[in-house]
C-alpha cells in the first residue's frame, strides 16, 4: 500500500476533543484507519485493551482510540498525559507513516528535499545542546543512553535515537577545546521524508532535544 501523503502539521484547534492545540480532526482521521493495516505501517501493536501501544524513545504510548488521547505507564497503570507537542506528532505519524523502512542512508538537513525549510526560524535549534553539553561529552552519552539511544563510532559521542520505530535520529557531539569550539550535528535517514513533512521533522528534532537537555523523558 502507498503511504499517505503528508500532512502539514495543523496549528489550530478543531472542534472539541485532544488536548489544546491538537485539533481532534487527527484523532478523527486516525480512528478511521484500519487498525492492523494502522499497526503494520507504524510498527505499532495493539493493546489488550484497545488503542495501540507505539515505542517512543525508552517507552512505550499508549494511544488511546476511544478516549482520543495518549497515555505512559506509571505505578502500574496507564495514565493519561497532557503534552500537546507529544501527542501532536505521534498523530502525525501514525497518519502519515508509510510502508518503508529505514535505508541505512544518513543525511543531513542539507541533503533534505525540502531543505529550505530549515532556514531562519526553523534552523535547527543545536546551540542549547553545544552550551549544556559542549564540554561535558559524558553528560550526553548518559542523556542519551537515558532515552534509549544506541552509541555510534562517530565524533566524540554519538548515538541513534528513535522517537518513532522508523525514525531513526543522530546525533553527533565533538567536544569543544581551547583550539576548536564544540559541534553538534543532527542527521537523519534517508527515508524521513516519506514518512514525516518539514514542519514535522522540525517539530520533532525540538522535542527530541528538549528531552536531551532533561536528561530523562518528563512528562
Amino acid at each position: 500500500m502507498k503511504g499517505r501523503k503528508n500532512k502539514k502539521i495543523a496549528r489550530s484547534r478543531k472542534s472539541s476533543g485532544g488536548s489544546a492545540g491538537v485539533p481532534s480532526v487527527h484523532w478523527d482521521d486516525l480512528k478511521k484507519i484500519n487498525i492492523n493495516e494502522l499497526c503494520q505501517r507504524s510498527l505499532a501493536k495493539m493493546n489488550p485493551a484497545g488503542g495501540l501501544q507505539l515505542p517512543f524513545l525508552a517507552q512505550d504510548l499508549y494511544v488511546d482510540l476511544e478516549k482520543s488521547c495518549i497515555r505512559t505507564f506509571t505505578h502500574g497503570s496507564w495514565v493519561k498525559i497532557d503534552h500537546p507537542r507529544l501527542e501532536l506528532l505521534t498523530l502525525v505519524y501514525l497518519l502519515n507513516v508509510s510502508c518503508d523502512f529505514p535505508v541505512q542512508e544518513l543525511i543531513s538537513v542539507r541533503d533534505l528535499k525540502d531543505s529550505h525549510f530549515f532556514q531562519g526560524p526553523h534552523a535547527l535549534k543545536t546551540r542549547p545542546l553545544l552550551n549544556y553539553y559542549g564540554q561535558k561529552p559524558g553528560a550526553f552519552r548518559s542523556a542519551a543512553e537515558k532515552l534509549g539511544g544506541r552509541a555510534m563510532d562517530m565524533a566524540d559521542a554519538a548515538f541513534e535515537l528513535m522517537p518513532f520505530p522508523k525514525i531513526p535520529l543522530y546525533y553527533l557531539l565533538w567536544e569543544g577545546d581551547d583550539e576548536f569550539d564544540a559541534n553538534l550535528s543532527i542527521l537523519f535517514d534517508r527515508s524521513i521524508e516519506r514518512h514525516l513533512a518539514a514542519d514535522a521533522i522540525w517539530g520533532l528534532i525540538n522535542l527530541v532535544s528538549d528531552f536531551l537537555m532533561k536528561s530523562e523523558i518528563e512528562i
